[in-house]
């Protein structure tokens, strides 16, 4: 009865009481049940964050795996008709020998005869098929023999005036100018390419992934960006 004391109920009859009495219980209830539901659905999906990144890490190394065995697979038939090994092992054994031929095949290149025949076959030859080189950019980006696009954060003047915008560095120029990035949030894969002079673009001192957790939060968490900015003035 004290809910009903407290909002002013106290004198109504008996009957009343008892209807404020029930509606206060099932808001109550509701409540808690909602309370509940919240409950359930962010330890679900928390759960699902913690599981779905290790089975889809896990279902590409065996899509990695698969593939790699199948394309050596003409090499482990030779290996096991030549030898009593598990076929296990000869995958692994295959696997070798195509490291070891890529090895070689590297240390060829590096000669000045291998250097010139390997750019006379690429330009006459590999550089006409369709799709060699986007091919080629991704792998030399992924074994990072190549500068990332994103390798530099900056904040840039981007209307000339005191107003900052988060940006990622894809290219300099010999005059000084740069041309960046400014991906949209939260998505970072879309956004704007711009070339603005040098005076424009201060490149900060932060990780590549806390720029984009910035982003991709909406400009959550850009303290650590704004104070890296503030300690090259």
């Amino acid at each position: 009865m004290k809910f009903l004391a407290v909002i002013g109920l106290k004198g109504i009859s008996f009957s009343a009481r008892l209807r404020f009495t029930q509606i206060y219980t099932n808001i109550k209830t509701l409540i808690e049940m909602e309370k509940l539901k919240k409950f359930l659905i962010t330890t679900l999906i928390g759960g699902l964050l913690v599981i779905l990144p290790v089975a889809i890490l896990a279902a590409l190394f065996n899509w990695i795996f698969k593939s790699a065995t199948n394309i050596i697979q003409p090499l482990t038939n030779i290996i096991l008709a030549k030898s009593d090994v598990k076929e296990f092992l000869a995958d692994v054994i295959a696997v070798f020998v195509i490291l070891a031929c890529c090895f070689l095949i590297g240390l060829f290149v590096r000669t000045r005869f291998g250097k010139f025949f390997h750019n006379f076959i690429e330009d006459r030859v590999l550089k006409i098929a369709p799709g060699y080189n986007l091919i080629k950019e991704t792998i030399l980006q992924i074994l990072g023999n190549k500068n990332s696009p994103f390798s530099k954060v900056a904040l840039v003047q981007l209307f000339g005036n005191e107003t900052l915008a988060t940006a990622f560095v894809t290219d300099e120029h010999n005059d000084g100018s740069f041309t960046v990035f400014i991906p949209t949030g939260p998505n970072p894969t879309s956004g704007n390419i711009y070339h603005l002079k040098t005076q424009y673009v201060h490149p900060v001192d932060i990780p590549v992934e806390e720029a984009m957790r910035s982003i991709i939060s909406c400009g959550a968490g850009s303290s650590e960006l704004i104070e890296a900015y503030q300690k090259q003035l």
